[in-house]
């Protein structure tokens, strides 16, 4: 059973135990002595499930069970036991019989049990990791007040009862101080609850940063490097050329290729923006200019690992390009591989309506591999995959995309998901080899066939393959209606694709040839863990259901602070039921191990990497590119509603913000 099930398993156990407390209480107060006998005897059984769920959970790691271990379990398992020792003789003694009333302690005491079991449950969503001491106080607090307002309600009701006449004459005396105790507790509760909430959110870390075990200011040397003055290099390599282009950003109705009409925001007008190119050593300079984008934009490089300056975060690296404005972008273009463009400002509506487009940066002719071809004839197809209102778009094609290759021609289609949520693409009618991940090639990898492959949102696959004589299809989320169709020839028949939804999942952790590592990641100066979940928390100021980091939702999130050098580890842990793309700028991550499973194929490094509900997933980099960097989750949703934070490189500031900005 995956990480995932456990969790849905134990969220489902956890309801039932709710149910069960509750409708024995319920039981109780309504003298049905043999059902709630039932559901005492149920509700108990159902707790020991729920230990053991835990228990197999714990195993799965710490985070997932924290406030269930040391909260949640406690108080229902102290309340449980009262509740048995209270009302089960009174429930086994009366069980033969119904009307007869018990000691109201016996439906307090259920009902006790029920709001703790409720209790637990409410910490696991609105809390969640970690646990703190404010949540703790408020839980046993909120608890304990239920119990009171519970206990003073079956008082009531049973004094009610034996009411005498003498207290039937003067009933408006009686019933009116009754009517102002209960206020007067309720009042209170509403209170500790009110403040207690507030006192939730603002306990947020004290700290603007953590050091993962490495020293506070290790440059010690006191002078501050503004993201300013990082900026690319002005001259290309020797051999290499200066690439100048102008993006305008603007509103612009568009016509898919099916005729149906986009309402977009676009650069140049044009769905997806201009396919940049670049030869290895040339200098990539893009003009940005700002025609009618209220809300601004900028460019952020996704996956390049440009200088700090270069790197197109609003409120970060620079000020957002505002209508009327412009911003020159120059870096020289060492990485070679498959990238993209975005809008980093208000990025979720903004990517999501167009501001997006490619970056392929290709190799001098000398470093040209045989997986590029050698000396056959090429087809290089760049593939942005994008959804516009349900209309999936491949390249700047909604529908199905057809192109002719010549038997024997080298084939590459380097696919990018542009998109906030994976992808599940597969290659029919023959063999390839996933030849690089996000931009980076991988060593020696073999051939496979009628496998399937996950691309996560922001991510980027090259796939290689020779154009056998027969058709070949690249099938998008198995349906056969959308991708792309290479044809031999001419011949105007539409070929067959096969069906691939059966097709198995390329484990990349596990494909390739492992090589040897520029550095050790089992030594490595600083180690973080990021514990992603939804919480109430703060995001901008405000109290939100948040995408929350450790508990929190940005910018309350600390800084993860390194120093230039440092050989950096962390660890990304999903207690959600959501998938999270986490995206760090600047930096390829060199992926460790998945759920405790090393990678043992090619060393594969991902500038995204799909953390999937339950997962947990160890990866390092080296800390080789000063600044202060975005670190993410790339469903954009997500990061808008808190799921960001910051690496920062000590003593580098920024000039724009107080450093604890993004803007999704």
């Amino acid at each position: 059973m995956t990480t995932a099930q456990l969790i849905l398993l134990d969220h489902g156990v956890a309801l039932a135990g709710v149910a069960s407390w509750f409708g024995a209480g319920v039981a109780a107060a309504l003298r049905r002595h043999r059902l709630g006998l039932g559901l005492l005897v149920g509700a108990v059984l159902v707790t020991l499930v729920r230990v053991a769920t835990v228990s197999v959970l714990a195993g799965r790691g710490w985070w997932f069970v924290a406030e269930k271990a040391l909260l949640g379990l406690p108080l229902l398992c102290v309340a449980g036991t009262a509740a048995v020792v209270i009302a089960g003789p009174g429930l086994w003694a009366a069980r033969r019989t119904s009307g007869e009333r018990l000691p109201a302690s016996c439906a307090v005491s259920l009902l006790t049990a029920a709001c703790a079991a409720l209790a637990g449950l409410v910490v696991t969503f609105a809390a969640g990791y970690p646990l703190t001491w404010p949540t703790a106080l408020i839980t046993v607090s909120s608890v304990a007040a239920c119990a009171l307002l519970t206990a003073r309600a079956m008082t009531g009701e049973a004094q009610d009862e034996k009411q005498d006449e003498e207290q039937r004459a003067e009933p408006d005396r009686r019933s009116a101080l009754t009517r102002r105790r209960f206020v007067n507790t309720a009042v209170g509760v509403a209170a500790l609850g009110a403040g207690g909430t507030g006192a939730v959110l603002m306990s947020g870390s004290t700290d603007s940063v953590v050091t993962g075990g490495g020293p506070a200011h290790p440059s010690g040397s006191g002078t501050a490097l503004s993201v300013a003055d990082l900026r690319g290099p002005g001259k290309p390599s020797p051999d290499g050329a200066v690439r100048r282009h102008v993006l305008t950003a603007k509103t612009a109705t568009v016509r898919l290729d099916s005729g149906r009409e986009i309402d977009a925001w676009t650069y140049d007008g044009r769905l997806p923006g201009p396919a940049l190119t670049a030869t290895e050593g040339d200098v990539i300079e893009v003009t940005l200019r700002n025609d009618d984008i209220d809300d601004g934009v900028t460019l952020h490089w996704h996956g390049y690992d440009v200088a700090c300056g270069e790197d197109g975060v609003p409120g970060l690296t620079q000020h957002a390009v505002g209508p009327g404005e412009e911003f020159v972008y120059r870096f020289r273009a060492d990485q070679v591989g498959t990238y993209w463009y975005h809008t980093h400002e208000a990025s979720d509506p903004g990517v999501r309506k167009g501001l997006y487009g490619t970056l392929v940066v290709t190799p001098r002719e000398a470093r040209r591999t045989d997986q590029d071809g050698g000396g056959r004839e090429r087809l290089d197809l760049t593939l942005p995959v994008h959804t516009f209102a349900g209309a999936v778009v491949v390249g700047d094609r909604d529908g199905r995309a057809g192109h002719t290759a010549a038997p024997g021609t080298a084939v590459r289609l380097r696919l990018v998901n542009t998109d906030s949520d994976p992808h599940r693409v597969a290659l029919s009618g023959t063999s390839f080899r996933v030849a690089a991940v996000d931009g980076r090639d991988l060593n020696r990898p073999g051939p496979v066939r009628e496998v399937s492959l996950r691309l996560p949102a922001g991510g980027r696959y090259d796939l290689v393959f020779v154009m056998p004589d027969t058709a070949v299809a690249l099938v998008l989320d198995d349906d056969r209606e959308k991708g792309v169709w290479l044809r031999p020839g001419d011949a105007g028949h539409e070929p067959r694709t096969e069906d691939t939804s059966g097709w198995p999942e390329l484990d990349l952790l596990r494909y390739g040839t492992p090589a040897r590592l520029p550095f050790d990641p089992d030594t490595a100066d600083r180690e973080f863990t990021l514990v992603l979940d939804r919480a109430v928390a703060m995001v901008d100021g405000r109290p939100s259901y948040a995408q929350a980091v450790n508990g929190l939702g940005h910018p309350s999130i600390p800084d993860l602070l390194v120093a230039e050098g440092d050989v950096v580890r962390f660890t990304v842990v999903n207690r959600s039921l959501e998938t999270h793309p986490w995206h760090l700028h600047g930096h390829p991550v060199l992926i460790l191990s998945r759920d405790g499973s090393r990678c043992s194929g090619s060393p594969l490094w991902m500038d995204t990497f799909d953390v999937r509900p339950g997962e947990v997933w160890e990866v390092a980099f080296k800390a080789d590119n000063p600044g202060i960097w975005m670190n993410h989750c790339h469903n954009l949703p997500h990061a808008e509603q808190g799921m960001m934070l910051h690496v920062s490189y000590d003593g580098v500031t920024t000039p724009f913000a107080d450093g604890h900005a993004g803007h999704g």
